[in-house]
């Protein structure tokens, strides 16, 4: 019997979200066959940016595969990318971030990932702003309901694509700038946890697709005036801080967080300093702050976590447009006083100036 594999990997222009696929027949019951019998293919690299002069090929390597929401009897594959030569792409971080997993399973770390965005209609302009100006002032817009909210049948659909694949969203809501939503991921372990936000947001680019839509997971869509920007609050935990009394071991990975904030920052989102300014429930990216139950620090503490004594915490810089792979892995190795895991630092990051930590 035949069925649908469409490989799902990404391109070398705005890595993060520049999603690209293609579809290939196999052969087989589509539920049996092992992600061993999904060959590694290749595709034409100098049309993604990520080519080799003059050896065009880029390999694609299945990794993981997931049940397709939108085509019957079809697979999603997610692929890592690599050179005819073995050496992955600049974009493929996940061979880093799944050695580091690899290495430090028995600490059990899991994220739980909050990722806003916002949706564009056919203008450019936010679904349901003016064709000019600016809507109401921020407020209503925040889990609302009526005619506060717009694009609740997209983001619906998103989420139901999510559930028939089998991914650990566990909610959705609208978010605080009219016409942005959030969706959440996990808890999720280890590697897992960036699989999983890479279908999601496949999918989610694939619903917009369908409704006539862009998605823009820009940390600072909306510039000028008082406007919320767009993060992926990233909560975390391992065994230790989840076990009876573990909130002490909460503080100390807290407390060697702020102390390597300077390293972490740069990978934390492309044009994240826009966001973090130290307005709309942001704290300013040139210092580390945490509070239990605040929304103006870089971590918060949950108030249950406190009173329990263990439980997770927040980390609330990660922008929109982050590489989930790199910064699950940061979190980690930075919480846990764990080796630097050998990411890139962006090119043109500059040096953070009057740098704070309390």
């Amino acid at each position: 019997m035949a069925f649908i594999a469409e490989y799902v990997w990404l391109g070398g222009k705005n890595t993060h979200t520049d999603f690209r696929s293609k579809c290939r027949t196999m052969y087989g019951n589509v539920d049996l066959v092992p992600l061993s019998q999904y060959p590694v293919w290749n595709y034409d690299g100098s049309s993604t940016g990520q080519h080799r002069h003059p050896d065009t090929e880029v390999l694609i390597k299945p990794v993981a595969k997931f049940p397709h929401p939108f085509t019957n009897n079809a697979v999603l594959v997610v692929c890592e990318t690599y050179y005819a030569d073995g050496t992955p792409t600049p974009c493929n971080t996940r061979v880093i971030a799944e050695k580091v997993f690899s290495e430090h399973k028995v600490l059990q770390p899991w994220f739980g990932l909050e990722q806003e965005y916002l949706i564009l209609g056919k203008n450019g302009r936010p679904l349901g702003w003016p064709e000019e100006g600016y809507p109401a002032p921020q407020g209503p817009y925040y889990c609302g309901t009526g005619r506060h909210v717009k694009g609740r049948e997209i983001a619906l659909h998103h989420y139901e694509a999510c559930l028939k694949v089998g991914l650990k969203i566990s909610g959705i809501n609208a978010e605080v700038l009219p016409g942005q939503w959030e969706f959440q991921v996990g808890p999720c372990e280890g590697i897992e946890s960036g699989d999983q936000m890479f279908v999601a947001r496949y999918l989610l680019h694939r619903v917009a697709e369908l409704h006539d839509v862009t998605i823009s997971f820009d940390p600072k869509p909306i510039r000028d005036g008082d406007w919320n920007g767009s993060g992926c609050h990233s909560n975390f935990s391992t065994a230790a801080h989840r076990a009876p009394g573990g909130y002490t071991a909460m503080l100390e990975s807290i407390e060697r967080l702020g102390r390597n904030f300077l390293n972490d920052i740069p990978f934390y989102g492309d044009d994240n300093q826009h966001r973090l300014t130290g307005k709309h429930e942001t704290s300013p990216i040139t210092e580390f702050t945490w509070g239990v139950g605040t929304r103006h620090t870089s971590i918060r503490v949950p108030n249950e976590a406190k009173q329990q004594g263990h439980g997770y915490f927040e980390d609330r810089r990660p922008a929109a447009n982050i590489d989930p792979y790199i910064v699950t892995t940061r979190i980690l190795t930075s919480s846990e006083g764990l080796p630097e895991p050998g990411f890139i630092a962006p090119a043109g990051w500059r040096a953070l100036s009057a740098p704070a930590h309390h």
